[in-house]
């Protein structure tokens, strides 16, 4: 059984309100799901997605106030974020340096176009065009035309000190393929990974980097990557890193979804996520997002945990 791609990326940020005015206003996402983190309802948890808060769309940041990463290896180093054609890139090039944001030139990296950029707080990030395939859903109130907006992440950059470990862990417990091996102009190899029915939807990119110190994680840094399962697949998932003997988190009922999560050799933290019952369990999908949601089973603290959070 295999997992179907990636389905959500969760990152640290120490503000809040930036992070909300960025990825609403200039990269023009929907917020489908305004949380807290469920370990520590002192922060915020924040999603922003495509128009219907489709799995496989959603970019989410704790708050927490943190100083920035230390940048290493060992560590997830970019997220890529799909759009259609290189009039899409072009467009977003142009938007970048209207909201004077730092960004690399269109190139073509691993036979694909795409736009490195970074956010106000360090976060590594680029455009990447898919060549429109698979579904698309934007926002009709995305600041960004339809035609341009952000579809879905993908693929998801890694960088490791030691590859056999990770490898083995990837391809074996993790039961992704080892698709290629590409060789940058910087001379990095980095080892790229397919699931499912692979594409950019659905890769994970290794990059061997032993040479670089340890990541220490902080504001602009990825917390963890989540792959796809259906809700079906779920149970195979927790016995199959049972029956190997791994340490886990075991079933985790985080309402939206379901997860498991588990570390790989280098300390990156996986999660496996169920693409169901969805962010409009609890909100009607044309107001996601629009006021505080919390689970079940935090409602009746919601007057303490409302007073905590400082507004958006």
């Amino acid at each position: 059984m295999q997992l179907h791609g990636i389905h959500h990326l969760t990152a640290v940020s120490a503000d809040a309100r930036g992070n909300h005015d960025f990825y609403t206003r200039i990269l023009g996402m929907r917020m489908v799901k305004k949380t807290v983190n469920q370990d520590d309802v002192s922060a915020y948890h924040l999603f922003y997605a495509d128009g219907q808060a489709s799995p496989g769309t959603d970019l989410t940041f704790f708050d927490w106030p943190t100083p920035k990463e230390q940048r290493g290896t060992n560590s997830i180093v970019r997220t890529a974020l799909r759009v259609n054609g290189r009039a899409a890139l072009d467009y977003w090039a142009a938007r970048l340096d209207e909201h004077k944001v730092t960004h690399g030139p269109v190139q073509e990296v691993d036979g694909r176009l795409e736009l490195a950029f970074e956010d106000f707080e360090g976060q590594r990030l680029a455009l990447l065009d898919d060549g429109g395939t698979g579904p698309a859903h934007p926002w009709d109130r995305s600041p960004v035309p339809a035609d341009f907006q952000i579809r879905g992440l993908g693929p998801i950059t890694m960088s490791v000190a030691n590859p056999a470990h990770s490898d083995a862990f990837v391809t074996r417990v993790m039961a992704m393929r080892l698709d290629r091996e590409v060789t940058g102009a910087d001379g990095i190899v980095t080892r790229v990974y397919a699931m499912g029915e692979g594409g950019p939807a659905a890769e994970l990119h290794m990059r061997v980097e032993p040479n670089l110190p340890r990541h220490q994680p902080g504001a602009g840094s990825v917390h963890h990557v989540a792959f796809r399962v259906n809700d079906d697949e779920y149970e195979y998932w927790v016995t199959r890193l049972e029956t190997l003997g791994l340490r886990s988190s075991g079933p985790v009922d985080r309402f939206y979804f379901r997860s498991l999560y588990v570390r790989e050799p280098s300390g990156i933290l996986y999660e496996i996520a169920t693409d169901g019952p969805g962010f409009a369990t609890d909100e009607p999908m044309e107001t996601l997002g629009e006021k505080l949601a919390l689970p079940p089973f935090l409602e009746p603290k919601r007057a303490q945990i409302e007073k905590g959070l400082k507004p958006l």
